[in-house]
């Protein structure tokens, strides 16, 4: 077979094969992939409208409580009343042993009757000097020393019959008695211990009154009206409700929740309303100063409250902090970092980073 001369290449097809090789030389790997864009759910804040009604959980307790306690010491026998129990003025709650008090009642009464008995001797030794000066047989001396020892034995005889009286009275101290009407809350010592003065034995809750206690955020304690009423709701039985009044406000925060507690006298509260029950107090505010956005919005940054608040210009996303004045389970009021118009993430917030590209699923104004 003759052999072909190999025709050269044009300068065309050539050009266009080095222009594919250099491609080619320069392709390092995959082009970069596009950012990611998260899809998320948001609002536009608005300025909250005001008259809104806030809610917060409390307990019934008695508006006083008594600690009902011994006045001398000595082991405790018997306790008549445990938690729970009614107790009336004048009912004996507990008792403590009687023996060292009876004898010193006895040894008391054995010193007043030896008071008496030399009073007696020294008011006839008196009489007879009184008779014999008057008839001229003794000396005025001795008719003073006479007096004078008379008037020591009355002395003796008054200092006895008060110490008589102080046995008897700490020996009625020997039962303790409630003086007021009410229900036992809480027990102190046990029978058998030996207690000192004015250790709690019961604490009872007066049947006086009673008051709705709640604790209550430092910002909504501030933007409460002057004397609110206030609405009580029983919490497991909405139909038993009455109204109320502020009737004291703690001057100290709580250390660890920062909220402060706070007593409403209620008004004729219903006897479903008992002891320990729990309660929802509710009140209208005036106006309220802050916005409105979901509950879901938030998170936390710098340890803080914190929101998402998306950019219109680029959708993307920045952490911002937020003041909270109030919430609830469904929404909260924001009182400073949010401007009216901001829009803000309400679901997704958790797979957010800063500067992240979004896509905004909806809006609702607020």
């Amino acid at each position: 077979m003759p052999h072909r001369p190999l025709r050269p290449l044009s300068p065309r097809p050539l050009a266009v094969l080095l222009a594919l090789l250099m491609v080619a030389g320069c392709d390092g790997g995959p082009p970069p992939t596009p950012p990611e864009v998260r899809p998320v759910r948001v609002v536009t804040v608005e300025h909250s409208a005001g008259g809104e009604v806030v809610s917060l959980t409390g307990t019934v307790q008695a508006e006083t409580e008594v600690n009902l306690a011994f006045r001398i010491d000595g082991r405790m026998v018997e306790r008549l009343a445990n938690v729970g129990d009614t107790v009336r003025a004048g009912q004996v709650v507990a008792r403590l042993n009687r023996d060292n008090e009876e004898n010193g009642l006895r040894a008391a009464r054995a010193q007043l009757v030896a008071a008496r008995a030399q009073l007696t001797e020294a008011a006839n030794n008196y009489w007879r000097q009184s008779e014999l000066l008057r008839d001229g047989w003794t000396t005025r001396v001795r008719y003073d020393q006479a007096n004078q020892t008379r008037q020591s034995a009355q002395s003796a005889v008054d200092a006895a019959e008060a110490q008589v009286g102080i046995a008897e009275t700490r020996l009625g101290y020997t039962e303790l008695v409630s003086d007021v009407d009410g229900r036992v809350t809480q027990r102190g010592a046990e029978p058998g211990e030996v207690v000192q003065p004015g250790r709690m034995i019961v604490q009872v809750a007066r049947d006086e009154g009673r008051d709705a206690v709640f604790d209550v955020p430092p910002a909504l304690k501030d933007q409460a009206p002057a004397n609110p009423v206030i609405e009580v709701v029983l919490a497991t039985d909405p139909a038993v409700r009455t109204t109320g009044r502020v009737r004291e406000v703690s001057p100290r925060a709580d250390a660890v929740t920062g909220t402060f507690q706070v007593r409403v006298g209620l008004a004729d509260p219903p006897a479903a309303m008992r002891l320990g029950a729990t309660v929802t107090g509710r009140m209208t505010l005036g106006s309220s100063a802050g916005y409105a956005i979901p509950a879901s919005a938030l998170t936390r940054a710098n340890n803080q409250p914190a929101v998402w608040v998306v950019n219109p210009a680029d959708e993307t996303v920045s952490i911002r902090n937020v003041e909270l004045v109030r919430h609830d389970p469904g929404h909260v009021v924001v009182g400073t970092g949010l401007s009216a118009g901001d829009i803000v993430v309400t679901a997704g917030v958790q797979a957010l980073r800063p500067g992240q590209k979004v896509r905004l699923l909806g809006g609702a104004a607020r």
